[in-house]
């Protein structure tokens, strides 16, 4: 009985109250129940809110239709539809997280999400009161007024979490106070104080009120808990879903033993009883190292002592099972030793489920490969002291993303257990693969000769290569791979992994489908890259970098239609950085979007004493993929005064590979200013006639690929003038790049091309000296008798 009176002490103890302010107290220790419970109640009423939300917008637009913006409302209901879908996502999501475990990540991910989605609706609402309280028409000005007085008082509906009700109220008001700027005097005054009255009295409500629902669930949760552990208490000796109850007699005979165990065992229950606690073990104990625990509790049993949380390994017709026994012995009332009472639990599933997620930690679920985490354990081990030399093959997949997005994460997944297949295949023996991640695998080659990963990496090469057959679809991919070898000044492992990524960068530029084993010219040129990365930025804040200008020649009258911006870099020790070699850093890094906004003012600065000619800038896709990229085009003209019909954006077909809204949007709003826009390098790359429908372009440049040759080859000339009569139906202009002899002007002025560019007239020249070169290419046409040139 003594068992049971610790018990009881247990449940007396779980029962008594704690004071609230003690350490330990339900503030602290239920503090993420209470927190969870909130975020539950809040969750319950999203979606109704949302939906609200959805029917006030609509009925907003519907009103206003006739009076407001058609694109201010459309804007409107469109963020208004995104943020309520991502609402309803959101709670679909976290819809049942905190109706059972709840952690101190998912309540703050859970907060964070609801104070996200109520900024961004509190923001998108604020911008009616704003956009709308100053409208000339009254009937607009009432409906934004009522309407905005509604949305403050959804701080009582979106849930008991104050601080989501002021993310959701707090954009509201505020866009209601510059609505109000826009009101006569005394009238904004007047309602200014009597906003602030009502958003003060709302929040202050809502502030109480949230309290008070804290309280509440706080009582909810600590009476919660305290019944829960008296129940759990109550129910430890007592049979259960996994634990059960059961007792030997001082011979260390059976009883009491509950049907849950026998049927655990696969034997009948009427076999049990009376069987000694010795031969029950005989029977199923597995032999072998687990074993031991079988002699602890028999040598415990014998001293006749307790014993705890003792592991036996058992063998029955369901297969190996694994029960966890706690036992105490107990006295009869002679005081004399009566035998044992046992808890025993079925931790089968638990363990496999631990050896699960062990597995799953150092194994990718996808493919059965090792991940990165154990990659990382053994590249370690292959770069510590002592260890034999190792080569790393670092993979990355070519053209995996087309197929993933082109026939689904499916046939992508499927795609990847095939690719980790033929990998595993490859390195039977030899090598251990690895999955980094995404279409990036690795391979690590112990006590290797120098030719062998070269030899492994030209076959991973060719077998990745061959087809694949998924779902009767053909796929074709390739691999890059980089190599790289342990030595003494590389074993430190981000460093082994570091030179085969400039490896595989090389093999990526190399035309992909290919193997680059590391040498040292690499590590050089990425060291360069990176101080060219530094410098250029230092150089742009210090004026080193310029603009040159080439002339366009209108090839009809002679004149000069305009200049085309061109960056130049030049550093003291050693001359101008070549452009195909600072642009491409600078994509990567971002940085040439500032290029851009200063090439842009540098460009119309310079243009404006050209005498109406027009300069035509580069922009670079990652500029014009920018929300505010108009925006810099628009600052630029305001800031330098330059016509917009001047400034001509010249952006290339790549851009409009995915067809992006932004884009789109950007172009569009450029022809608004009046800004001319035209298709650099035609008929190269990924030229498509569909993007010529995409946006109506003022003008296409020919590459100069197509003018090489094109006085001894009439084909290069029929394809020119195809585009040019392309291009004359979609009333674009066109301009031929790279023309460099006489012999080639000429057959381009035949074929009415209308202006061309290459050094037959200049290369780039700074843009102190265009004037002169405009007088220097009119004298030199003069003099050869063509028509005189005149900045146009």
């Amino acid at each position: 009985m003594g068992g049971h009176a610790t018990v009881m002490g247990r449940i007396r103890a779980a029962a008594a109250p704690r004071g609230r302010g003690a350490p330990g107290g339900p503030q602290g220790r239920y503090r993420l129940d209470v927190q969870g419970a909130l975020i539950n109640e809040t969750l319950q009423v999203a979606n109704y809110s949302a939906a609200a939300h959805i029917v006030a917008v609509l009925a907003v637009a519907a009103m206003l239709w006739s009076a407001v913006s058609h694109t201010y409302l459309i804007c409107l209901v469109g963020a208004i539809v995104l943020l309520v879908g991502a609402t309803f996502g959101s709670t679909m999501a976290f819809r049942n997280t905190f109706r059972r475990d709840v952690s101190e990540a998912k309540v703050r991910c859970a907060y964070r999400v609801s104070q996200a989605l109520a900024v961004g609706i509190g923001s998108a609402w604020g911008s009616m009161p704003a956009y709308l309280m100053g409208h000339p028409d009254s009937s607009t000005r009432y409906i934004a007024i009522a309407t905005t007085a509604g949305l403050i008082s959804d701080a009582y509906g979106v849930g008991p979490i104050f601080s989501v009700s002021l993310a959701l109220v707090l954009p509201i008001v505020a866009g209601a106070y510059i609505g109000l700027f826009g009101f006569e005097p005394p009238t904004g005054a007047y309602l200014s104080v009597m906003l602030t009255v009502y958003a003060a009295f709302v929040i202050a409500i809502t502030w109480r009120t949230s309290l008070l629902s804290y309280q509440r669930l706080l009582d909810r949760v600590v009476v919660q808990d305290q019944s829960q552990t008296i129940g759990l208490l109550l129910n430890e000796f007592e049979e259960g879903a996994s634990d059960w109850l059961w007792e030997t007699d001082a011979q260390g005979r059976l009883r009491h033993v509950p049907a849950r165990m026998a049927a655990a065992l696969s034997r009948p229950l009427a076999t049990l009883p009376g069987l000694p606690l010795e031969d029950l073990l005989a029977s199923h104990v597995i032999p072998g190292p687990g074993a031991g625990a079988a002699e602890e509790l028999r040598a415990a049993i014998a001293r006749q002592v307790p014993f705890q949380s003792v592991t036996l390994h058992l063998r029955t017709d369901e297969g190996r099972r694994h029960w966890t026994i706690n036992g105490k012995p107990f006295l009869d009332r002679d005081g004399l030793f009566a035998g044992y009472r046992i808890v025993g639990s079925d931790t089968t599933r638990s363990r496999e489920a631990e050896a699960r997620i062990g597995y799953l930690a150092t194994h990718d679920p996808l493919t059965g490969l090792a991940n990165r985490a154990a990659f990382q354990e053994a590249l370690t081990a292959a770069c510590g002291a002592g260890a034999e030399p190792h080569a790393l093959l670092y993979l990355d997949l070519d053209g995996f993303k087309a197929v993933n997005d082109s026939a689904g994460h499916s046939t992508g997944d499927r795609l990847l257990e095939e690719v980790a297949g033929r990998l595993t295949g490859l390195a039977a023996g030899r090598a251990r693969v690895y999955r980094l991640g995404g279409d990036e695998f690795a391979l690590l080659l112990p006590d290797a000769d120098a030719d062998a990963p070269l030899r492994l990496a030209a076959h991973i090469v060719a077998e990745i290569g061959r087809p694949y057959r998924i779902d009767a679809r053909h796929v074709e991919i390739g691999v890059s791979v980089g190599i790289a070898w342990t030595s003494p000044d590389a074993q430190d492992p981000a460093k082994l992994l570091h030179r085969a990524d400039l490896a595989l960068y090389s093999a990526k530029n190399g035309g992909r489908g290919c193997w680059r084993a590391f040498e040292p010219a690499l590590e050089a040129r990425m060291e360069r890259r990176r101080r060219l990365d530094v410098e250029m930025r230092r150089a742009l804040q210090d004026g080193e970098l310029e603009l040159h200008y080439q002339p366009l020649v209108n090839l009809e009258n002679g004149r000069v239609a305009g200049f085309e911006a061109l960056l130049r870099w030049f550093r003291a020790d050693e001359g101008f950085v070549a452009p195909g070699e600072i642009i491409p850093i600078a994509e990567s890094t971002g940085f040439i979007v500032e290029i851009g906004q200063w090439a842009l003012r540098r460009a119309c600065s310079d243009a404006i004493g050209w005498d109406g000619l027009r300069v035509a800038v580069n922009i670079s896709p990652l500029h014009v993929r920018m929300p505010g990229f108009h925006a810099d085009v628009a600052a630029a003209l305001a800031d330098t005064g330059l016509a917009p019909h001047r400034l001509e954006i010249e952006i290339t077909e790549s851009i409009l590979l995915d067809q992006e809204t932004v884009v789109l949007e950007n172009l569009a709003r450029l022809r608004d200013l009046g800004v001319r826009v035209a298709l650099d390098d035609f008929g190269t790359g990924y030229s498509s006639l569909s993007y010529l429908t995409l946006f109506a372009f003022d003008k296409i440049k020919i590459d100069r690929s197509f003018v090489r040759d094109l006085d001894t080859r009439p084909e290069r000339t029929a394809l020119v003038e195809a585009m040019m009569g392309m291009a004359r139906a979609f009333s674009m202009d066109v301009t031929v790049e790279g023309v460099e002899t006489e012999e080639q002007c000429e057959i381009l002025r035949r074929k009415r091309c209308d202006t061309a560019q290459g050094f037959l007239y200049s290369g780039a020249r700074p843009a102190r000296e265009i004037p002169a070169l405009i007088r220097s290419l009119e004298a030199r046409i003069a003099g050869d008798g063509a028509p005189r040139i005149q900045a146009a």
